[in-house]
């Protein structure tokens, strides 16, 4: 069950870009990843604190005591909710300017990479051998995507989108790296990501004013929206906190290649999307590069949680 809650999350993150394009006229990338979070988070947050209230009431009387919330942690649960904020436009802009399946694939790609270079600049902990070859690969695979693009385009792959793409990736590491610290002290899965869905529902809601959301007037509009905010965010981010409670890294690292298998799919089939021999090369080298990323993560290496003292 936990392998398919997992991969269920996967799939469901690979639908964005194509809940997009089949959107309405007059949407933009910020209109669009505002909208997202502030339904998104605010079902994430409502889902995720009950889940995380439900283990309270459960937790053995002779476990050690929750850690306390302090300005350290609270910071880290705003800084998450707030990259949360900013993928989503910039997401959104990279699938907008190179299309679904090179939008999608670029920021997965690059996020485990940056994840990765931001761990090995705060723990100054050497990147295994694997992890070097998989960022080789990775790399190579985004370089060639540059170069490509749709078949039959006028030139290659948008700079700004594939900026807009890479930025996306970097946030998610950002991400990845304060979760991994909050959760390092001792904090309950559910809890930080349920404050990651509130911070930035609540970050986004003060952004509304500044948008304009005229398209929520239609029913296309409604319908997106209500799908990329509690399909996209809150219920799959819920499917994948829980699955991965009862899969090791490797595992989850590996079903998580099913978000751009799904993005790419639904981008071709769906979409009508035709790529470039060498654009499809790139995606080939860059699965390639995360397939070793996931194999070579197969052997635990983060630090095992310790519980904080009262």
């Amino acid at each position: 069950m936990h392998v398919l809650a997992v991969l269920a999350a996967a799939m469901l993150f690979g639908t964005t870009g194509t809940s997009q394009a089949l959107g309405p006229e007059g949407t933009t990338p910020l209109s669009i990843g505002v909208m997202r979070m502030v339904i998104g988070g605010t079902g994430l947050a409502a889902i995720a604190f009950l889940l995380a209230a439900r283990h309270a009431r459960r937790r053995p009387v002779d476990a050690a005591p929750p850690p306390r919330l302090g300005l350290r942690p609270l910071s880290l649960m705003v800084l998450t909710g707030a990259c949360l904020a900013i993928y989503q436009p910039l997401f959104f802009l990279g699938t907008s300017l190179n299309g679904v399946a090179v939008g999608t694939v670029v920021a997965l790609g690059s996020a485990p990479i940056l994840a990765g270079l931001l761990e090995w600049a705060l723990t100054r902990r050497m990147p295994s051998p694997a992890w070097m070859g998989a960022t080789a690969l990775a790399t190579l695979g985004v370089i060639l995507l540059g170069s490509g693009g749709e078949a039959g385009g006028a030139g290659g792959t948008d700079p700004l989108g594939l900026l807009g793409s890479v930025g996306a990736g970097a946030s998610f590491a950002v991400i990845a790296n304060a979760q991994r610290r909050l959760l390092d002290e001792g904090w309950d899965p559910f809890t930080v990501v349920g404050a990651m869905g509130a911070s930035s529902a609540v970050l986004c809601a003060f952004a509304l004013p500044f948008v304009d959301v005229a398209w929520l007037g239609t029913t296309s509009g409604v319908v997106m929206a209500l799908w990329l905010g509690l399909a996209t965010i809150s219920i799959a981010y819920v499917l994948f906190t829980w699955g991965l409670s009862g899969l090791t890294a490797a595992t989850a690292a590996t079903l998580t290649l099913g978000e751009p298998l799904t993005a790419s799919i639904l981008g071709i089939t769906v979409l009508g999307e035709r790529l470039s021999a060498l654009a499809i090369i790139g995606l080939a080298v860059l699965a390639a590069g995360l397939a070793l990323l996931a194999w070579g993560s197969r052997a635990p290496r983060d630090p095992r949680p310790f519980a904080v003292e009262a």
